[in-house]
């Protein structure tokens, strides 16, 4: 894993940055002047843990923030936002039969990509995987819509998708992939072992070589009108459903 600098915003995930990781955090920016109590938390917390902490006017944070909603803080943070595909081998030997991957094929939206890494955090994925093209990568967008989540877990960017699922496949693991058109209900496969989930862009779904890849599509049956889901939905429900599954 390669370490970047970069500058996550909010409260949640600048909190969840001096709790989970406070060795990559190289410092933070209060605005001056709050009340909150959320920021007295932050700022006691990351003094204790040796973390530098500066009062800063707000337009300084609107400076570092740019478009993003800072909520009063903001952390300069030296993390590494993913993980080399070569360590997907040991991720899933080390989970003993159990891993449980969440693959997103193309999700470009990093407010949706951050809602699939909270939902991977909470159903306790053994990681993420995503493509290096067209889809977005781990920004301060994703970290923040995520809160904290994209601490938490193992995000592998890949540059061939279909030699990662392949490779996969060697290692004994079931992928299915999502696909409105498919027969059979996602209710009705077996979701317990080693299994990836797969799940298409906001635009067009799983691409071809991804579908082809998969060992079986399936469906979240729907008997409402509405033909498909929002994806950072549709990834909640199946990995809770592979979570009902497993316990």
């Amino acid at each position: 894993m390669s370490k970047q600098n970069q500058w996550i915003v909010g409260v949640n995930a600048v909190a969840s940055a001096v709790e989970n990781d406070a060795d990559n955090v190289r410092e933070i920016l209060v605005e001056g002047g709050s009340k909150n109590a959320r920021l007295t938390e932050i700022e006691e917390n990351a003094r204790r843990k040796g973390i530098d902490v500066r009062r800063v006017t707000g337009q300084a944070l609107d400076g570092v923030a740019g478009a993003l909603r800072h909520q009063g803080v903001a952390a300069r943070y030296a993390a590494a936002p993913t993980w080399d595909e070569n360590e997907l081998h040991g991720l899933v030997e080390a989970a003993d039969g159990k891993a449980l991957l969440l693959v997103l094929d193309g999700v470009q939206d990093p407010h949706n990509l951050g809602a699939c890494l909270r939902s991977a955090a909470a159903a306790g994925v053994t990681a993420v995987i995503i493509p290096k093209d067209k889809s977005v990568g781990v920004n301060a967008t994703v970290r923040k819509t995520s809160a904290g989540a994209a601490d938490r877990i193992p995000v592998v960017q890949v540059t061939n998708l279909s030699r990662c699922l392949r490779d996969l496949q060697q290692l004994g693991v079931w992928i299915y992939g999502l696909a409105g058109e498919a027969t059979a209900s996602l209710y009705a496969t077996d979701l317990r072992g080693n299994v990836a989930l797969a799940l298409g862009g906001e635009a067009d779904g799983l691409r071809r070589l991804t579908r082809e890849h998969c060992d079986g599509l399936v469906k979240i049956p729907m008997p409402g009108d509405i033909e498909s889901l929002n994806v950072s939905v549709a990834a909640g429900i199946t990995l809770f459903e592979a979570v009902r599954q497993r316990q």
